[in-house]
């Protein structure tokens, strides 16, 4: 993919940010739309969008306008977004912890679990969070290849719209679904996915919703051949599934960081995984995500596979210092961080240090991810 010059940031004193966003204001209003639909009428709106009533260097430099004015541009094919995940620079955002890791999300973004009672109320709280995420200024399709989102989250709207179809249509960022219902007991060294009864019923409504693709997680915890095998073999399968429905699948067999025999298992895991991309057909696309892997760019062969639309990485427990330590040492790898995404983001920051805080984080693994 073709490397350019890095966007600045896009807050604060000397950042990129009026220079940016009269770019794209030109750009979109001067430019002929899909089917050679002219955007000059739209220059007004665009204007409002982008700069706000007060330019781009004035108060209102980063406006989240009202759904009944916003700007809405027609989608983009399934192959124009695909296209964008395999070419463009930038990184996927995992959004999608679920039930069982949502209070310890919560509160390492400093809400207590004194401040909620129940499910609903917890997913509510976690809506909230992901919301001012996703709506930050920061946040947006120049730096972030897709985001990852859970089923709730996938359900819940943004800005009067539902959440997938905020992040492409307002964010240009490909939305991707959580899919698996969590992870089996330990056996033979791995843990499986648990049984997805629904699955068919949830990928068709995902397809609906305007969602790009997939991602669903296993665990290794040792070297063992069997379980490794069955590992990538239950991942596969489900892929298939996933691909008949339209989507593309994320298949994660995640490596824990904490294995004695880390490098062993990566070794098993890589072969397991290029049998089975040797297997698929010529038009059938998947991902993976691994864990960031003991010998520096060891999982070329799965980047470089046509098979394989992008190889990302999870930090896994890595602090996001070490993480993007370890991404920027892997050619053609890209983060996909969930835990290190969210690291120093706080309920109780201002809107200023937040999103400020997040321009910082999203710019660090940005370039993590351009090696």
């Amino acid at each position: 993919m073709a490397h350019g010059a890095p966007p600045r940031p896009l807050i604060g004193p000397g950042s990129s940010t009026s220079h940016r966003l009269r770019g794209r204001t030109q750009h979109l209003a001067g430019a002929s739309g899909p089917e050679g639909a002219d955007w000059g009428p739209l220059r007004s709106i665009v204007a409002a969008r982008l700069l706000g009533e007060n330019g781009a260097d004035g108060p209102s430099a980063h406006p989240r306008i009202p759904a009944t004015t916003a700007l809405h541009i027609t989608p983009m094919s399934f192959d124009q977004q695909l296209d964008k995940v395999r070419t463009q620079d930038g990184f996927i955002a995992a959004l999608d912890q679920s039930g069982g890791s949502t209070p310890k999300a919560l509160l390492a973004y400093g809400v207590q679990e004194s401040e909620y009672s129940g499910d609903d109320e917890m997913f509510a709280k976690v809506h909230e969070m992901r919301t001012r995420i996703i709506t930050s200024p920061a946040f947006t399709g120049e730096r972030i290849l897709g985001a990852i989102l859970f089923e709730n989250t996938m359900d819940r709207e943004i800005a009067g719209k539902g959440t997938a179809t905020f992040l492409w249509e307002d964010n240009n960022i490909v939305p991707f679904l959580k899919v698996d219902k969590g992870l089996a007991d330990v056996d033979d060294g791995v843990q499986i996915m648990k049984p997805m009864p629904e699955l068919d019923a949830l990928l068709a409504r995902a397809k609906d919703k305007g969602v790009f693709g997939t991602k669903m997680r296993s665990v290794v915890k040792e070297a063992s051949a069997s379980g490794v095998k069955k590992v990538v073999d239950q991942q596969f399968e489900i892929g298939m599934r996933i691909v008949d429905a339209g989507l593309v699948p994320i298949i994660e067999p995640e490596v824990d960081i904490h294995s004695a025999t880390k490098s062993e298992a990566e070794a098993m895991l890589r072969d397991a995984m290029m049998e089975h991309l040797d297997k698929l057909s010529g038009d059938t696309n998947v991902m993976l995500k691994l864990t960031l892997p003991e010998e520096d760019n060891f999982y070329k062969p799965c980047i470089e596979h046509d098979r394989c639309v992008r190889v990302v990485a999870l930090s896994g427990g890595y602090s996001r210092e070490e993480s993007n330590a370890r991404l920027a040492r892997n050619n053609g790898m890209i983060a996909s961080f969930s835990r290190a995404l969210a690291e120093g983001l706080s309920a109780q920051q201002s809107d200023d240090e937040f999103n400020s805080t997040m321009d910082e984080t999203i710019q660090s693994i940005f370039e993590a991810s351009r090696t």
